[in-house]
């Protein structure tokens, strides 16, 4: 199929590695969008000849490109080779598991433009599994559109921002730095903050994007999230204004105890108390981390109890 494609409206940044299963419909998301005018960037992490097979494939129509990078696991480092190479004002992000609602596009461009002083925006979402069905979590899972300036929200996750939602400025997204590549889970979060903090987000209050939970849905190591979430916090403190630095050492606080929540509940009692006694220094100033804390060092305690007469029972018998 041969287009004209000398200056696309959005450039859409997918990576991937080996997802067969799913690709297709997510690919099929794209050429289903009521707009014409983007290109699809796919970088490829390394994927089987399968994948690759069909991934050729899709150039045919001049406006998909593969990238193909040697295999890392890391994807923010294989959105970050898209970025590098994107042709159009507006980046467009996109797992390759994922759906996009035909007008998903159509109707994130007609706010950006409604809107000039945000230079990015997100929408509404669904959580479906494999084969696209509603979770039943999703008929009362809190959902609130918030706008405008929105870094205490972002901070806090309060604004719920999926990736495959996100539509922003090129420019802004490359003035940022992208995604940081030290990071191999919550790279997206780590983002949004760098997004909120400079500029205002326009959403589009309608769900214009299924997201999928399925087994193969990386598998990350306890308190991974939590760990990652406390880099990004320290990271952007040393960025900001001391007026912000009061809402990142309370929010650093409130992620310490959840590691410490993790770390028990996955039985490593020792690290959870560690984690607690070392958010003593950021949460002492907040009676809500108090109550936190002597609950978390009670949960590690009694489940170490638990943990030693299991031993003992197990012994007897």
């Amino acid at each position: 199929m041969s287009r004209d494609i000398t200056e696309p409206i959005v450039s859409i940044v997918m990576p991937t590695f080996n997802r067969m299963e799913f690709l297709p419909a997510t690919v099929e998301s794209v050429l289903a969008q009521t707009i014409a005018q983007w290109e699809l960037i796919i970088a490829d992490d390394g994927s089987n000849r399968e994948t690759i097979d069909y991934l050729e494939s899709l150039t045919r129509d001049e406006r998909v490109r593969l990238l193909r990078l040697h295999h890392s696991g890391n994807a923010g480092a294989a959105r970050n080779a898209a970025i590098a190479t994107a042709r159009a004002p507006l980046i467009a992000f996109l797992d390759s598991d994922d759906l996009w609602a035909p007008n998903k596009l159509e109707r994130q461009l007609a706010v950006l433009r409604a809107n000039k002083e945000c230079h990015w925006s997100y929408t509404a979402f669904v959580l479906v599994d494999t084969s696209g069905t509603p979770l039943p979590s999703e008929s009362n899972r809190p959902w609130a559109p918030h706008s405008g300036r929105i870094f205490r929200q972002t901070v806090r996750t309060t604004a719920s921002i999926r990736l495959p939602s996100v539509l922003a400025s090129t420019a802004f997204i490359r003035e940022v730095g992208g995604f940081d590549e030290a990071l191999h889970c919550s790279e997206d979060y780590d983002l949004w903050l760098r997004l909120a903090a400079r500029s205002p987000v326009c959403v589009v209050d309608e769900p214009l994007l299924r997201v999928r939970r399925h087994s193969s849905n990386a598998k990350r190591a306890a308190g991974s999230f939590h760990l990652a979430r406390d880099y990004s916090l320290r990271k952007i403190a040393a960025q900001l204004g001391k007026q912000q630095h009061r809402l990142l050492a309370e929010e650093r606080s409130r992620n310490a105890l959840g590691l410490a929540r993790a770390f028990a509940v996955h039985g490593e009692r020792w690290r959870s108390v560690v984690t607690v006694c070392k958010g003593l220094p950021l949460g002492w100033k907040y009676p809500h981390w108090w109550y936190g804390a002597a609950k978390e060092l009670a949960r590690a305690c009694i489940g170490g109890r638990h943990d030693a007469a299991k031993q003992a029972r197990a012994r007897v018998h």
